[in-house]
């Protein structure tokens, strides 16, 4: 192996494994919130119109169209969602739902929940 190519494989590992280590990345575990209808009809940053009883998400970094498993922990239920905004900009928080997910997994009375996300693989 040449070393370019041991630079490479080496370099492929590590970011690999920050992806998978850092916060706020695909299968973490976090704080979750929602958005609520107020912001229905605005687009998103990936410019569709946000749908309050959608699937979506928000997330900083994933790109968009990003399949998710979203898990509440305290009571066990999940939905799937797809990344279609940023955020959320609040500290502390890994994931925005839509108003629609946040029923799905039991959270809309309580604001916020601790959940964990996992990638869905696409088939």
């Amino acid at each position: 192996m040449t070393s370019k190519t041991t630079n490479a494989t080496f370099s492929a590992a590590v970011i690999t494994l920050l992806t998978l280590t850092v916060p706020g990345h695909a299968d973490s575990v976090g704080t979750a919130s929602y958005y609520g209808k107020e912001m229905g009809g605005r687009r998103t940053a990936n410019g569709e119109r946000f749908n309050p009883a959608g699937l979506t998400a928000a997330h900083r970094s994933l790109p968009f169209g990003t399949k998710l498993q979203v898990t509440n922990l305290k009571n066990g239920r999940s939905v799937v969602v797809r990344v279609t905004d940023r955020g959320p900009f609040r500290r502390g928080r890994v994931i925005d739902l839509s108003y629609g997910a946040a029923q799905a997994v039991g959270m809309v009375s309580s604001g916020t929940a601790k959940v964990k996300i996992a990638r869905v693989e696409p088939r």
